[in-house]
Formats: structure tokens, sequence, C-alpha cells
């Protein structure tokens, strides 16, 4: 029989960049940006969800938001539901940018699930592996379950992995957000069906540099983040974030589309300063290495 705690529990999240160029599906960066998660069990009984910050008066107080949603298919894989359950959403990630959001959600309701139940066992495979069968790839859901930089990949089984990696401490990454919303599916709704070996056999190699890069020699940054898989086809549905990434790497700044957009990730080195521009907000996260947290508040 699963036991729930009765304290009042905190969980941390960081929003995260996917891809980083070459790595189509396969590369994630947590970021020092947080959504913030309290909760606890009730006796009364349902689910009731408050959200401020990002995503207030938009999404659902009920079951059916993701956090919850999540939090519950935790407890079914736990060993059992609380009667009910309380939750408050403090959002910082913006929502359908490019900054995994929805990963965010999907692994605080899966970490305040693990710490409502700390007797239960549930590793982080484990929330690794239900993280990515609710969001449908891992390549977000890892730096957010995990921190630092990620490299995950799914077996045919459905058995996920990932492997782990720290950041130069050279690298300071900046992200432009637009006004403008962007969805996953439309994005994905643009990539072609097949491309041609040569692009495939270019983004091989350009993502074997991006691991070194990024971790060892972040002055290969620029050549390593060229991608010929994914930013190129879907560069007609968000012509703003094409131009803004083509004019940062024109001006030698290692700047991608941030997961499937329509955020801009750049990776700037040391002291070296990426501009302001014009009509997006730029923010100015850490790279987050502990990634998600979750204790007694």
């Amino acid at each position: 029989m699963i036991e729930f705690s009765g304290a009042r529990v905190r969980v941390t999240v960081p929003a995260t960049s996917a891809n980083l160029g070459p790595g189509f599906d396969a590369f994630g960066l947590a970021l020092g940006l947080y959504d913030t998660v309290c909760g606890r069990v009730s006796d009364r009984p349902g689910v009731r969800v408050t959200v401020s910050g990002e995503g207030a008066r938009e999404l659902p107080d009920d079951e059916t938001h993701l956090v919850a949603s999540s939090a519950l298919a935790a407890f079914d894989r736990l060993g059992g539901r609380p009667v009910g359950l309380e939750i408050d959403c403090a959002n910082q990630i913006p929502q359908a940018r490019g900054l995994g959001s929805s990963s965010a959600a999907i692994v605080a309701g899966i970490t305040l699930a693990r710490t409502l139940a700390p007797t239960a066992v549930f590793s982080d495979h484990d929330a690794l592996r239900l993280a990515t069968e609710i969001e449908g790839h891992p390549d977000n859901v890892a730096p957010c379950l995990l921190g630092g930089f990620t490299i995950a990949w799914m077996e045919p089984d459905g058995a996920v992995g990932t492997v782990r990696l720290s950041p130069s401490a050279r690298v300071r990454p900046v992200v432009y957000v637009p006004t403008a919303r962007g969805l996953t599916a439309h994005a994905r709704a643009a990539l072609p069906p097949t491309v041609p070996h040569r692009d495939a056999a270019a983004n091989a190699g350009r993502a074997g540099l991006l691991v070194h890069a990024l971790t060892q020699a972040p002055e290969l940054l620029l050549p390593a983040t060229e991608d010929r898989l994914h930013q190129d086809y879907r560069a007609p549905g968000m012509p703003e974030t094409a131009a803004l990434v083509a004019k940062l790497r024109s001006a030698g700044i290692p700047a991608v589309v941030s997961g499937a957009g329509p955020s801009v990730l750049a990776l700037v080195l040391d002291l070296a300063v990426a501009p302001e521009v014009d009509d997006w907000q730029r923010m100015t996260p850490t790279c987050d290495a502990a990634g998600a947290k979750g204790e007694v508040d």
C-alpha cells in the first residue's frame, strides 16, 4: 500500500532547449529558468490546480492540467492515487516557444508524485521512461529531469537511454523569445519524410563535433551548431526566427532554433555579448546543472 506524505512539497523544474542545431531529437540543454510547483495530498476528493505567471487564465484547473495528469500517471505506476491533490503552479517558462514548457510540466508532475510518496521506489530511469511515454520523445524531458547537457535515445522496445554531460563553464546561453507562439506538431509537419544522404552525413559529423565543442572546446561551437536536417525545412513557417538565426551566425555567434521554435538559442563564450534585438525578449539564463528537484516546502 502506497504511503503519502502529509507535508506540502515544492518542485522546481528547468526550461530546456532541444536539438541544439544538428542534434535533432537527441540533444538537450537545461536552462536556468524555472517553473515551481507546490502540492499536497488532500482528503477532499479530486484535483485542484492554480496557475500564476505564464499560462495563467489559459491552462486548466483540474486533472487535465499536464502537471496533474502526469502526477496521476506517476501515482498509478507507484501503486495508487491519493483521494485528493492540490497543486499550485508558478510558471516562468514561456509557453509554446520551444523552451520545453510541456516537458517541464510533465517532469514536474512526476517529481511531485515521487516527492509526495517518499517511501515508494521510482528511479530516475523510471521517471525518464514515463516522461518520454507522455511527451513522445526524450530530448527535452531528459535535461529537464537530470540537468546539464543530455544525449537521449529510444530503443525499439520503448526503453529510454540517456547520457548526461556538463557544458563548459565558458558557455553562456542567451535566449531570444518572440511574442508569437509555435506548436511542435506544426513544426514537425514541415519536415520531409526523407533527406539527402549528404545532409544526414553532414549532420552526423556536426553532432559529434557539438558534443566535443559544448563540453571541451567551445571555440568550435559555430561550425558545430550547423544543421541540415530540420531548421531550413521549418524556416518558411517561422521566417523571423530563421532570419534572426542567420543574422546572429553571420556575426559569428553560434545560434540555433530552440527546439521546434520559435525562440532562438545563442551560445556565447566568456565575456562576449549577444546583442539586443528589436521585438524579441532577450533572456540570459545559466546552464542548469541540477535538473528537477523535489523537497518538503
